[in-house]
């Protein structure tokens, strides 16, 4: 069983940076493929940007050149490293993992983590202007 937990949202000014965090446990993150997901309030979920076993990385479009993922394999810990925050970038966010994944990063992102098995209970972000 592989188990997540996210922290590090709050809320931030337009423009600003947050760090989120997604310590997993029961499973290495190295052979996991992992991703950020969020959802705004009345959307659908969203893929945000995942990176796959292989460190491979795919983003939304809308977040990219502003987010960044990267695991730290010592910490058993995701990051999704955010800048630039906009206003619609307010949305709980929520850190989702599978195991030997093959469907790829970029179908993970563009359907919003439809088949990951795993997931975190969400963190908040709020960008206000």
């Amino acid at each position: 069983q592989v188990q997540l937990v996210e922290s590090g949202g709050g809320s931030v000014q337009a423009g600003g940076s947050l760090r989120l965090a997604c310590a997993a446990s029961g499973y290495s993150v190295s052979r996991l493929c992992m991703g950020w997901f969020r959802q705004a309030s009345g959307k659908e979920r969203e893929g945000v940007g995942v990176i796959d076993s292989d460190g491979s990385e795919s983003y939304a479009d809308v977040v990219k050149g502003r987010f960044a993922i990267s695991r730290d394999n010592a910490e058993n810990t995701l990051y999704l490293q955010m800048n630039s925050l906009k206003l619609e970038d307010t949305a709980m966010y929520y850190c989702a993992a599978d195991t030997y994944y093959s469907s790829g990063g970029a179908f993970a992102v563009s359907s919003g983590g439809s088949d990951f098995g795993y997931w975190g209970q969400g963190t908040q972000v709020t960008v206000s202007s």
